[in-house]
């Protein structure tokens, strides 16, 4: 096939700006519109050099893209050539997060990462951004890419979407990877958390958002990488509030996946952090053990794409 190019887009919003229905006139409740019946499409946004379909896969070098869904902006990139993955970032986090690793995994795929909805320079959808409504939107990211087959992987948050597209769309995933994700429900304890997260974030939302990532971090994580959570804090203060609360709206009410991985006869794996505050070992071993799925342990805590960087680029490069 030939090579195509395309020139770069229009200007799009900022990842700190979000539609103008989230200020609505006089104040009173925030409203989103109603999705518009149109046809979803994906735009470049920067110099793309495509060189077509082979064999399912994509074929291309590096872009940088804007899928439309529902008339709402969602960011994502594309390098590398050969089998399809996907990279799904967790709360509070972006596709940024991958930049020094797909780079490596490209070297045998093609890797697909996503801003999810309300995240990097992805816009906020609705009030609740459900596991389900986020795995629409990768689902059909990827079915506009005429992307049959992908490995998925998904990093706390991004696992629950990532199982949630399990439960709709097994067709499409050929193997599963967990990364300091779970497939359990939140418990009380957690849904409490996360209740009083959304009453505070409106007036502390930099309190709220400090909190909550140094929390991903054991303690002595947290004086080891001092600058890389400096830097996930600053970004996570760009997103807006609205996808936030969204995001944890969504987490609050997911249910629990488990026996859905179960019965997954694909390949699953599951990556964990011995020390990891938010998902303890002892969840992941009960997990792999009820869904037999390969269970690798690494030394440290809930950001093992932070803390184990070589070892994450190392497994996802030999998962077939």
């Amino acid at each position: 096939m030939g090579i195509i190019t395309a020139e770069m887009a229009n200007p799009m919003m900022t990842q700190n700006q979000v539609s103008p229905a989230l200020y609505p006139k006089n104040g009173g409740r925030i409203k989103f519109p109603a999705p518009k019946k149109r046809e979803n499409k994906a735009k470049a946004v920067t110099k793309v050099c495509l060189v077509g379909l082979i064999g399912g896969y994509l074929s291309a070098e590096y872009r940088k893209m804007i899928y439309h869904y529902h008339e709402v902006p969602i960011f994502y990139e594309v390098i590398g050539t050969g089998p399809v993955m996907v990279l799904l970032h967790g709360f509070l986090e972006s596709s940024s997060m991958w930049k020094e690793i797909a780079p490596i995994l490209s070297e045998n795929h093609t890797i697909i990462y996503i801003d999810l909805p309300g995240h990097g320079k992805s816009e906020v959808i609705d009030t609740v951004h459900s596991m389900e409504l986020m795995a629409d939107v990768v689902y059909e990211l990827l079915k506009h890419e005429k992307i049959e087959k992908a490995k998925l992987v998904g990093h706390s948050m991004g696992g629950y979407v990532a199982l949630a597209l399990l439960e709709k769309h097994s067709d499409i995933i050929e193997h599963l990877v967990l990364l300091n994700s779970t497939t359990y429900m939140d418990s009380d304890h957690r849904k409490q958390q996360r209740e009083r997260a959304l009453r505070f974030i409106e007036k502390e939302k930099d309190i709220v958002i400090s909190m909550a990532i140094s929390n991903l971090f054991s303690p002595e994580a947290r004086i080891t990488y001092t600058s890389e959570i400096e830097k996930l804090k600053e970004e996570a203060l760009i997103f807006p509030i609205e996808g936030i609360t969204a995001a944890i709206r969504g987490m609050k009410d997911r249910k629990d996946r488990t026996k859905l991985m179960r019965v997954f006869n694909k390949k699953k794996t599951l990556i964990c952090g011995d020390k990891d505050p938010i998902v303890p070992l002892e969840i992941s071993k009960a997990i792999s053990k009820e869904t037999h799925a390969d269970l690798k342990i690494l030394d440290g805590s809930h950001m093992s794409w932070i803390e184990n960087k070589e070892e994450i680029v190392k497994i996802l490069h030999l998962i077939e």
